[in-house]
């Protein structure tokens, strides 16, 4: 199914910038990077808050072959957290609270240390309150598909410790946005939702922006897909709309959304001052700031100001973005969780044609092995933080400390990128002490993040474990982070499988370790008394231990 161009829009009284052909060019890039036959994508450009391309492209439920439309409605993940900030800064506005506030004045149960923390600090990520998210194991079927109430949800986090002083550090984190909703409740008497619909959705007139809760019942709704171990999209893991919350419950389409962006950068949603509070980037303690604001990214993008958020949720992959200086907004919505192009991606392409400066399409070039193994080996980031650029069976790989490894290809004259799918690229170059760095350009930015060489990728002998003491490991270890499972394959290597996540080969570093091959971990086997009792993950300087479920015998 060819994208679908929806209107084209123009404004006689203020004359449009959008480059002539900018909606086949559009259309092109929609058809090269989304399957017409499977998960798909909504789009909408707006210049002026009128729409310069409304389109779509792929399907919205494959079994039923009903293609999405821009009317098509989404889970929106985290870009929700704007909608409940909004909310706060109008109760600030009213003077019913105020950004600084702290915690305990509206949930005077929490605990310390975090019932100090301030609304302003739940709503720029710098609370130290332990992700939800992130507590390992939490996030499985049982707990995704029960309903919770705001203060059970409370409960699985409040009395963790800290991640760090509030204040001190940002990283960003569900749990502030869940604790923004029990405070919305606090202050309105309604659940959160409820009081983004009555102060947001009808005033401004968006109809689709509500709770996903109620998404069997929507008729536009479309379906959540996730690719299996196969390839091949299939349905996505089920979630109840209480687990993300005020996080990542809400549901909508590209249009309602362009409508709330432009009427919130208009002036239409919060005075002068607030407005100034929700899109200023944050500060933390020592002057430092950050770019998220309050429940928005400021960020740059192609060497501008940038204002936006995206969005990861089971089945659904959001991205938006809004560009101050040309007075731009662009939505991408995504059914599925894992996109071959990620929304964020295809909303970067998209918007830097509507500014008039698309990227450079990198090209692959063969492979020249001889030219590429000098400039092979590990570079530091920081002494604590690295990325090996290393080559296996004719391939090359980059992986960064703590994370998975990705195919990298040649792009010639020591550039490389990491496929169509992605617009992050890298140069390698000497520096002026001849000493080889490497210049890495995330998602296309202006400016580089440089590593050094430190030295030849480190490799463990290799080490040949007898098929009878392989045999002895596979089996079934548990934990709260989930269910590992070892297991021999028809190579006769030993693999891993952790939850619903794809098996990984494991490569002997001893008889009992064990490194991950493609992700920077490793997984030991525990014997006591000739005897197999359990495993470790270690990961990213954490260990997670997990007992045998299985007798082993």
């Amino acid at each position: 199914m060819a994208a679908l161009l929806a209107s084209i829009a123009l404004l006689p009284s203020q004359a449009l910038a959008v480059p002539d052909g900018f909606a086949e060019q559009v259309e092109a890039l929609l058809e090269e990077s989304v399957p017409a036959d499977g998960p798909g994508v909504s789009v909408i450009v707006t210049e002026h808050a009128q729409n310069v391309f409304v389109g779509a492209r792929g399907m919205a439920n494959i079994e039923q072959g009903a293609p999405i439309t821009p009317e098509t409605q989404f889970r929106l993940g985290s870009i929700t957290k704007q909608f409940a900030a909004a909310v706060i800064l109008q109760l600030a506005q009213e003077g019913s609270l105020s950004l600084d506030d702290p915690l305990s004045k509206f949930l005077p149960e929490y605990p310390e240390p975090g019932a100090n923390v301030t609304i302003r600090q739940l709503l720029n990520h710098t609370s130290g309150i332990a992700s939800y998210t992130s507590i390992p194991g939490f996030m499985n079927e049982a707990n995704m598909s029960r309903h919770w109430t705001t203060a059970e949800l409370t409960a699985v986090f409040k009395d963790r410790p800290l991640d760090f002083t509030p204040g001190e550090q940002y990283l960003y984190n569900n749990s502030g946005y869940i604790l923004v909703g029990a405070v919305i409740e606090a202050v309105t008497g309604k659940p959160w939702y409820e009081a983004v619909e009555a102060r947001i959705s009808k005033p401004l007139g968006l109809a689709t922006l509500r709770s996903f809760a109620d998404e069997a019942a929507v008729r536009e709704m479309a379906t959540g897909y996730t690719t299996g171990d196969d390839g091949v999209a299939e349905l996505a893991v089920p979630i109840d709309a209480s687990v993300p919350g005020a996080a990542g419950a809400l549901r909508g389409n590209v249009i309602d959304l362009a409508a709330w962006a432009n009427a919130l950068h208009g002036g239409k949603v919060l005075g002068a001052d607030m407005y100034g509070e929700m899109t200023r980037r944050g500060t933390l303690a020592n002057g430092e700031t950050i770019n998220y604001a309050l429940g928005l990214d400021n960020s740059e993008f192609r060497g501008r100001p940038s204002i936006g958020h995206g969005g990861g949720i089971n089945g659904f992959n959001t991205a938006s973005v809004y560009l101050p200086d040309h007075d731009v907004f662009v939505a991408v919505f995504n059914n599925t969780d894992s996109p071959e192009v990620s929304a964020n991606t295809l909303m970067a392409k998209v918007a830097a044609l509507a500014i008039g400066e698309p990227f450079e399409a990198l090209a692959k070039v063969p492979l020249d092995m001889d030219a590429v193994a000098p400039l092979l080996g590990e570079y530091r980031i920081s002494d604590n933080e690295g990325r090996k650029f290393y080559e296996r069976d004719g391939k090359l790989y980059t992986m960064r400390t703590g994370g998975g490894e990705r195919e990298v290809f040649p792009a010639g004259g020591d550039r490389f990128f990491y496929g169509p799918s992605s617009l992050t690229w890298f140069a390698i170059s000497r520096g002026a002490d001849d000493v080889l760095q490497m210049a890495m350009y995330q998602d296309g930015a202006s400016e580089a993040e440089i590593s050094h060489w430190a030295g030849p990728v480190s490799t463990a002998p290799a080490v040949v474990i007898e098929p009878e003491l392989l045999a002895s490991y596979v089996g079934t270890y548990t934990s709260e982070i989930g269910t590992l499972l070892l297991a021999v394959s028809a190579s006769g290597e030993l693999t891993a499988k952790l939850n619903s996540q794809p098996s990984l080969t494991l490569v002997p570093q001893s008889e009992t370790l064990f490194a991950v091959q493609g992700v920077d971990a490793t997984v030991s086997l525990t014997v006591v008394d000739g005897k197999v009792t359990g495993a470790v993950i270690g990961q990213g300087g954490q260990e997670m231990a997990l007992e045998r479920s299985d007798t082993g015998d």
